[in-house]
């Protein structure tokens, strides 16, 4: 059993592996995996691999000529990926549970190793959805505040709309709680005029607000909710975002499950003041690792956008410098 068991892990856990490494191509959940990988390996030396073969009997085992229906059926990759974490999980727990009796090191081992699963399972799956759902081709990420009144309010998000914004984030530090419950029911309604690829919808900081203005999701930072506790709040099916400043920081948001993550200060902004700016290394660093949809943020105007791009990130969020980006792709246009 445990030799079966073993093999079963391996392999599903190689699977895995594979497609995360060729076909998302993240190198951050690719070396999770391989680290998982040589942790699991490592464990089973608890047992030589000769006394697994000694015991091995794959003539003779009734579950080799057992099959159901739609076990060689695979609708997509995505399935693919999510028989093979299952696989994996139940091989891990069966490993877990059978060699309590005479190898309990390894159970507890095994354990861990199954708790490590679940939190993989959760980034790989959240990078398929943020590159496959709402999000797969945002490009723009605009940040709006109640400055100027409705009317004002209202015109530039139609504005910016018609250029091409497909997340619009309201974010007003200076607004009372009843401001930001009318004017996120208010950008609500005027996104939902034109329904087909109706942007997105996000208020920043109050996932208890989001859930009265029915945005689709919350943006948190590194010293607010987690992201666990936003989903709490927000319910299923709604979008989590995550400020990060560094490539710690970036990589622990891909394992809780964020939907997608705000890279920088990439360069000083007048709307937000910090100490250090992490700039264009650390969108260097995540572009090279991560595939999660990473939005470069912090001062980026239509002088400084290439840099970005150069730097490997082709989405980015802004606030007064989105008119200047609007501008210069018409330009391009």
């Amino acid at each position: 059993m445990l030799d079966a068991s073993a093999n079963r892990a391996r392999e599903a856990l190689r699977v895995v592996e594979d497609f995360v490494r060729f076909v998302l191509e993240d190198r951050f959940l690719t070396e999770q995996l391989k680290e998982l990988r040589h942790s699991l390996v490592q464990t089973l030396s608890q047992i030589p691999v000769s006394d697994r073969i000694a015991f091995r009997e794959t003539q003779r085992d009734i579950g080799t000529t057992i099959s159901v229906a739609g076990e060689f059926q695979r609708e997509s990759l995505r399935h693919v990926v999510a028989a093979n974490f299952s696989r994996l999980e139940e091989s891990l727990r069966s490993l877990e549970e059978f060699s309590k009796g005479s190898f309990p090191t390894m159970a507890a081992r095994m354990e861990q190793l199954r708790y490590r699963t679940y939190t993989l399972q959760r980034g790989v799956y959240y990078t398929l959805e943020g590159r496959a759902g709402l999000l797969a081709t945002a490009r723009w990420y605009g940040l709006i505040d109640t400055a100027g009144g409705e009317e004002k309010f209202v015109e530039k998000i139609r504005r910016w709309r018609t250029c091409g914004v497909t997340i619009f984030q309201l974010r007003d530090k200076k607004a009372n709680d009843r401001q930001l419950v009318r004017y996120g029911k208010l950008l609500r309604s005027i996104l939902a005029e034109v329904p087909e690829n109706r942007p997105v919808f996000i208020l920043n900081d109050r996932p208890d607000l989001a859930v009265v203005c029915q945005a689709d999701g919350v943006h948190v930072g590194q010293e607010e909710l987690s992201v666990r506790e936003a989903r709490q709040i927000l319910g299923k099916g709604k979008l989590v975002g995550v400020s990060t400043h560094s490539l710690r920081q970036a990589r622990q948001a891909v394992l809780d499950g964020a939907d997608y993550i705000g890279v920088g200060p990439v360069f000083p902004s007048p709307t937000k003041t910090f100490e250090t700016f992490p700039g264009l290394e650390l969108v260097r660093e995540v572009s090279e690792e991560i595939t999660l949809p990473a939005f470069a943020i912090g001062g980026i105007r239509r002088s400084n956008v290439e840099k970005v791009y150069q730097a490997g990130l082709h989405r980015v969020a802004a606030s007064q410098g989105m008119e200047e980006l609007l501008d210069a792709a018409r330009a391009e246009k």
